[in-house]
C-alpha cells in the first residue's frame, strides 16, 4: 500500500515537471521568435495608414501651374493644396511645371524617368497646358484664320492624348484635373473672336478628356469672362492672386466632391 502511494506521488511529480517544461519552452519560443498573428497585423495597419493618410498631388504643365503672376508664388496648385489642408486633408504637393511649356514639350517631359516615377505615385494630377499652343505669346491675334487655328488645335489634341496615355502607362488610378483656358485678350481688338476660339478649344479639350474616365476638365473661362482686368497680373496675360484663388476654389471643390463629380 505504501509502495503504491510512492509510485503515484512520483508519477504526479514527473507529469507536473513535464507540463512546466512544456510551458517554459512555449514561452521562450514566443519571446525569441514572436507570434505571427500578433506582430503582423499592426505592421499592415501602419502601412495602410501611411499610404492612405496623405494625398499626393503632382502638378504638371506651363506657367499657370507654376504660378507666374501670383505675388505669393503659389499659383492655383498651391492654393488647392492650402484649401485641402484647411479641410483636414494631409497633402503632399510636387510642382513639376515649366514656364512656357507647350503640349509637345510636356509630352516629351513625361518620358523622363524621374517624372514618370513621380506621376506613378500620384493620387491627384493637376495640369494646365495648351495656352502656349494657342496664344503663341499673343501672335495668334494677328492671324485668327480658321485654317491656322485648326492646325494648332489638331496638333494640341494629338499631344493631349499622348499626355493622358503617358499618365495611364505609369498610373491607372490617379484623378487628372486639367484646368481649361480663359481669354486674357477679351478687351482687345479681335477679343470677341478670340473668345469664340477659346470656347471651341475648351470644348474639344473636354471631349478628349472624356475618353478617360478618371480625367476631369475644370472650366475657368467663366471665371475671367467679366472684369477680366481684376483677375490678371500686370502682364495682362497671367492671373494674379485673385485669379489663381478662383481657379483653386473650383479645382478643390471637384477634388473633394463638393463642386461636381470626380
Amino acid at each position: 500500500m505504501h509502495s503504491r502511494k510512492v509510485r503515484f506521488i512520483t508519477a504526479f511529480a514527473v507529469l507536473t515537471c513535464l507540463l512546466w517544461l512544456f510551458g517554459l519552452g512555449w514561452s521562450v519560443k514566443d519571446y525569441l521568435f514572436g507570434t505571427k498573428n500578433v506582430s503582423a497585423r499592426p505592421a499592415v495597419a501602419e502601412q495602410s495608414a501611411g499610404r492612405s493618410g496623405e494625398l499626393k498631388i503632382i502638378a504638371l504643365g506651363d506657367s499657370l501651374t507654376r504660378g507666374t503672376g501670383d505675388i505669393e508664388g503659389k499659383g492655383y496648385a498651391g492654393y488647392v493644396s492650402d484649401q485641402l489642408k484647411q479641410a483636414g486633408t494631409e497633402v503632399s504637393l510636387i510642382n513639376l511645371s515649366i514656364k512656357g511649356l507647350t503640349s509637345s514639350q510636356l509630352a516629351e517631359q513625361m518620358k523622363q524617368k524621374e517624372i514618370g516615377r513621380q506621376i506613378g505615385q500620384a493620387d491627384v494630377i493637376l495640369m494646365t497646358i495648351g495656352g502656349n499652343d494657342l496664344f503663341l505669346g499673343g501672335q495668334t491675334l494677328s492671324d485668327l484664320s480658321e485654317a491656322s487655328i485648326k492646325d494648332l488645335e489638331e496638333s494640341y489634341l494629338i499631344n493631349l492624348k499622348t499626355i493622358i496615355s503617358g499618365i495611364r502607362t505609369v498610373n491607372a488610378e490617379a484623378s487628372v484635373y486639367l484646368l481649361g483656358l480663359y481669354n486674357p485678350f477679351s478687351e482687345l481688338q479681335n477679343g470677341e473672336l478670340m473668345s469664340s476660339v477659346v470656347r471651341d478649344w475648351n470644348y474639344n479639350t473636354a471631349e478628349t478628356l472624356a475618353q478617360d474616365s478618371k480625367s476631369v476638365f475644370v472650366p475657368t473661362y467663366d471665371l475671367f469672362q467679366q472684369n477680366t482686368a481684376d483677375y490678371l497680373f500686370t502682364d495682362h496675360f497671367h492671373p494674379n492672386e485673385k485669379g489663381y484663388r478662383l481657379m483653386a476654389e473650383r479645382a478643390a471643390a471637384l477634388i473633394t466632391g463638393t463642386g461636381g463629380q470626380r
